[in-house]
C-alpha cells in the first residue's frame, strides 16, 4: 500500500499551494486573485452600513473594547455564510449546471441592483445613538451579539452567494475550495477593519461629522464596484 502525500509550496510565481493525498489536490488562491478580492472587499466593508456604523457607535459610547468586540462578532458571523455558500454552490454544481447558471445570473442581477441603490444614495449616514441607551453588556456578550446578528441576516447570505463567485478562477479548479478561501479572507479583512474602526471610533466619528460627504463618496465607489461585478457575473463569468 503506497500512500502518496505531496506538499508543494511556491511563494512566488503564482503563489500556489498544492496538497495531494492520493489524487486529491488543493490550490491556494493566486496572489493577483487574492489582492483583487481584498481590494473590493475592503472598499465594500468600509462603505457606511449598519454593521460598521454600530461598531462606531459602540466604540464612541462604550469604549474601544466593546466596539472592537462587536466588530469581531460581525466578521465571524460571515463564516456561517461562507459555509452555506460553499455547500450550496457544491450541491448546485453536482446536481444541475443549469441551476448553477441561474444562480449566477440572479446573483449578478442582485449585485447590480445593490450598485444602483448605492449610486442613488444621498449619503447622510449617521452614527446610531441607541447604543448609548442600551443595557450595559460585556465584550463577550457584544461579540456573540455581532455573530448572531450577521449570521441570521439573509441579505448578507445573498451578498456572499453573489460576491464570492466573482473571484473564482476556472484554471485553479475546485470551486468550493476557492469559495472557502475567499470567505475566510473576507472574514479576516472585516475583523481587521472593524477592529480598527472600534479602536479609533472617536477620531472616525469626528471625521464623519466634519466631512459628511465622505460617506457619500464611499457609497458611490461601492456602487460602481457592485454594478461592475454584477455585469461581469451576468455577461462574462
Amino acid at each position: 500500500m503506497g500512500l502518496k502525500c505531496q506538499l508543494i509550496f511556491r511563494c512566488l510565481g503564482g503563489g500556489r499551494f498544492k496538497f495531494g493525498f492520493h489524487k486529491m489536490s488543493l490550490n491556494m488562491l493566486s496572489l493577483d486573485q487574492l489582492l483583487a478580492f481584498l481590494l473590493a472587499a475592503s472598499l465594500i466593508t468600509m462603505s457606511p452600513g449598519p454593521d460598521n456604523l454600530m461598531v462606531l457607535s459602540l466604540g464612541m459610547s462604550r469604549g474601544r473594547k466593546q466596539g472592537m468586540a462587536f466588530g469581531l462578532g460581525c466578521a465571524l458571523g460571515c463564516l456561517s455564510h461562507t459555509l452555506l455558500a460553499v455547500v450550496g454552490m457544491s450541491s448546485l454544481l453536482v446536481a444541475s449546471p443549469v441551476a448553477f447558471a441561474a444562480l449566477r445570473i440572479g446573483g449578478g442581477a442582485y449585485l447590480f441592483w445593490l450598485g444602483v441603490q448605492a449610486l442613488r444614495s444621498r449619503g447622510g449616514a449617521t452614527v446610531p445613538t441607541h447604543a448609548a441607551d442600551a443595557p450595559e453588556q460585556s465584550a463577550m456578550q457584544l461579540l456573540w451579539r455581532g455573530v448572531f446578528a450577521n449570521a441570521i441576516n439573509p441579505k448578507v447570505m445573498l451578498f456572499f452567494l453573489a460576491f464570492l463567485p466573482q473571484f473564482v478562477r476556472a484554471d485553479l479548479g475546485d470551486v468550493p475550495w476557492q469559495l472557502a478561501q475567499l470567505g475566510v479572507a473576507f472574514t479576516v479583512q472585516a475583523a481587521l477593519l472593524f477592529g480598527l474602526l472600534g479602536y479609533f471610533a472617536g477620531t472616525v466619528g469626528q471625521w464623519f461629522a466634519r466631512w459628511p460627504l465622505v460617506a457619500l463618496w464611499f457609497d458611490r465607489l461601492a456602487g460602481l464596484i457592485f454594478c461592475g461585478l454584477g455585469a461581469r457575473l451576468i455577461f462574462i463569468f
